[in-house]
Order: structure tokens, then sequence, then C-alpha cells
């Protein structure tokens, strides 16, 4: 396990489907709040493959629900809404990357026809340009040295 709170085993089973359904119910709504759903960590604890999924495996699938509960029902983000949620769930990665011109340039990415929709793919482009131009690796390598 990896320490953090979403590999932590839950003896309560949650259904993806469950998740979905009641998601599906939530997006009938115009205004287009980010709905109520079942907990990450529980998303996860009720994948099976994932009871000896390394640590990478758990990562990646993370990544993929956050996307997914954010995403409307043909799996798309609008634009806009896809800053918002990188901008939430990645607040300290970009500290300190506001000045510099690739953060401005994926943000500004975001801007343009903002109200587009964009699917997992661009999602996770945008995602790994924010982590590779992060100091998250220079943090690690500092830490390991100590």
């Amino acid at each position: 396990m990896c320490g953090c709170g979403s590999s932590s085993r839950n003896p309560k089973s949650y259904s993806l489907k469950q998740a979905e359904e009641s998601s599906a119910k939530d997006k009938t709504s115009k205004s287009r709040k980010m709905p109520k759903r079942v907990p990450i960590s529980k998303q996860l604890a009720s994948i099976k493959a994932l009871g000896k999924g390394s640590d990478l495996e758990k990562a990646v699938t993370t990544l993929v629900l956050v996307y997914n509960n954010a995403a409307d029902a043909e799996g798309k983000l609008i634009r806009s809404e896809a800053k918002k949620l990188l901008q939430t769930e990645f607040t300290h990665f970009i500290q300190g990357q506001e000045g510099k011109p690739k953060y401005q340039e994926i943000l500004a990415s975001f801007d343009e026809n903002k109200n587009e929709p964009i699917d997992f793919e661009d999602f996770m482009v945008q995602t790994l340009s924010i982590t590779l131009m992060s100091d998250l690796l220079e943090d690690i390598k500092k830490c390991a040295k100590k």
C-alpha cells in the first residue's frame, strides 16, 4: 500500500455502477454543479482488480475516477470545468508555477472555447503537462537526499 487514504482497505464495498447511476440522476440538472458522489477511496475499494494492484495502478485509477466523477454522461468535460478541476485538485503542484510561460499557456488553452468539451485523453495531456512542469520531481529528490 502506498500509505495514502485511497489505498486503505474498506470492508464495505461500493459498486461503481451504483455511483454511475446516482451520477446520471444528478446530471439531469442544467446547472452543472458538482453532484455528490461516492468518495474516490470507496470507489477504489470496490474495484476488485486493484486489491493486489501496484501503487502506480492505484494512482492512475484514482486519476480516471476523478475525471469520471466530473465528466458528463458522454465522458466529456467542459474546458472551463476542466480548468477548475485541475486548479482545485492540483493546488500544490501549481503553487509557484503561475509565472511560468508553460503554465500560462496551459491555462490559456482552457480559456479558448471554454464551453467546448474535452475528452479524457486531452485532460490527461494537460494533467501530465502540469505535473511535468511542477517542482514535484525536484522536491522528491531533495527529500531523498535528507
